[in-house]
């Protein structure tokens, strides 16, 4: 057959199908004209939304005469709720949609049309249905997996606000009250925060209530604790990772927390754990409001605030070389000193109050209350773990007592040392007048003492860091770093 004779074969002539041009130009005119004769409607406009064609059965639906009435109008005066010029304009097809128009709905399917250079010329439009009676099972479905969708969303949208507010923070103590309203203060301001204090002293309460009290209340509440996650994952679980951005790496990517809190709010607990090449990566989202998914070069906005938190004493890891001082002062704009318990212990009616009522609740149980006595012993602890200790305290006492006033007796089996007195009941030794010495810095001497303790536990364990780290009560990738830190084992 010769490849150049015109399109109209002899009938029976075979189509050579290294002929790639006129195979697809055949395909092109069979595949429209069969939807034209299977789709209830079928329209073609041009690059302005001018009507170049239409079928006659498409017309009547619109009450014209003939086809030919509407060659040359702008598709709205044909079809006046019609998206064709949105799709000439933006160039993306509109693959499924339900065009409402004069009391008739159609499924329809809008696609562009474009020359050889890519550009666009028109487009073409079909309606696959006039009766969406035989889609109801398609749309039934939608609608369900919608309506699972929307659930799911919501449920973890409530998942990802905030539980507490400044009310949640129990006390009216004066270091209470002062920390209550510094924070406030935060909450009506946009810069970071940096929380320190002890463990178990109500740190990322305190960083939910200066959410909840912000603009950002309606935005995402995101938590993250640096000291609970390995190194090497830090990064993935901060910034994301772009698809198939390594082997194994999920082909869809994955989110990181800058990305979840969004527009709300990003908590980092025990920000001292985080290692210095990461250090240097947030840092930089602080200063530029922006970074890279891991794997990617595409950069993203990042429009989250940051509120850190620590339980170490950050400016000695500061001067000691294992913080940033540059990063220590980007957080440092808003600092709030949250008190421990020994400091607060005017506070102590109240918190007992507040946590077994939330015991009560949470086991059903009748409502206990801590007795005088039981008072009286409790402000001779130290309270090392603070509100945590308390509630755990309390709590014990409230399992192995059937009484509903808790006294002294219920609590001293529970109280570490058998509910020793404090330092208010201690003798006070004779204390000898010591020679003069030259007093070294706090920094140098805890580095030295944790030097010792640590070199002292590996003997004991033969060597073992995850026996030494169990016995030390410490994470193994936390003594792993202490002990590279020091100088005791290899980076590598």
């Amino acid at each position: 057959m010769n490849l150049d004779a015109p399109d109209a074969a002899a009938p029976g002539a075979v189509v050579n199908l290294t002929d790639f041009d006129r195979v697809h130009r055949h395909a092109m005119q069979s595949l429209f004209a069969s939807l034209e004769g299977l789709c209830e409607g079928t329209l073609v406009v041009d690059r302005d939304a001018r009507v170049v064609w239409i079928n006659e059965r498409y017309a009547a639906r619109f009450g014209l005469r003939s086809a030919q009435e509407a060659i040359g109008q702008e598709v709205e005066r044909v079809i006046p709720s019609s998206l064709m010029r949105e799709v000439v304009t933006s160039g993306q097809p509109i693959l499924l949609d339900i065009l409402e128009t004069s009391g008739r709905s159609f499924v329809v399917t809008r696609l562009p049309v474009k020359d050889d250079l890519g550009q666009v010329i028109g487009a073409v439009g079909l309606a696959l249905y006039d009766n969406l009676k035989p889609l109801s099972p398609l749309f039934s479905k939608f609608l369900a997996l919608q309506a699972e969708l929307d659930k799911t969303r919501k449920s973890l949208q409530q998942a990802r606000r905030t539980r507490y507010t400044f009310s949640n923070f129990i006390g009216m103590s004066p270091a209470c009250l002062e920390v209550k309203r510094q924070a406030r203060r935060a909450a009506n301001l946009d810069s970071p925060v940096l929380l320190l204090g002890e463990t178990g002293t109500g740190k990322e309460l305190l960083a939910q209530a200066i959410h909840a009290a912000s603009p950002r209340a309606h935005q995402p509440f995101i938590a993250l604790n640096v000291a609970a996650i390995p190194d090497t994952l830090l990064e993935t679980e901060f910034f994301g990772v772009a698809p198939g951005a390594y082997t194994g790496a999920d082909r869809r990517g994955r989110d990181g927390k800058f990305t979840l809190a969004d527009g709300g709010t990003l908590f980092l607990d025990e920000i001292g754990d985080m290692p210095l090449v990461l250090q240097a990566k947030l840092l930089r989202v602080l200063q530029e409001g922006e970074f890279e998914p891991v794997g990617s070069n595409r950069v993203v906005k990042a429009n989250v605030r940051i509120v850190a938190a620590t339980s170490t004493d950050l400016p000695a890891l500061v001067e000691s070389g294992r913080f940033r001082a540059d990063l220590f002062y980007r957080l440092n704009v808003l600092m709030l000193q949250v008190p421990p318990l020994r400091d607060r212990l005017t506070d102590l009616p109240q918190l007992c109050e507040a946590i077994l009522e939330q015991l009560s609740i949470q086991t059903g149980a009748a409502q206990r209350e801590v007795g005088a006595d039981a008072l009286a012993l409790f402000r001779a602890q130290p309270w090392k773990g603070n509100v945590r200790e308390l509630r755990n305290v309390l709590e014990r006492a409230a399992m192995l007592s059937d009484d509903l006033i808790l006294g002294e007796a219920a609590f001293r089996p529970v109280l570490p040392g058998g509910g020793a007195r404090g330092r208010a009941s201690e003798p006070v030794l004779p204390v000898e007048t010591p020679t003069p010495v030259a007093i070294p810095k706090h920094a140098d001497a805890m580095a030295a003492f944790e030097r010792r303790l640590l070199v002292d536990a590996l003997a004991a364990c033969g060597g073992r860091v995850s026996e030494a780290a169990r016995q030390l009560g410490l994470g193994r990738a936390t003594l792993y770093k202490k002990l590279t830190a020091l100088g005791l084992a290899s980076p590598n």
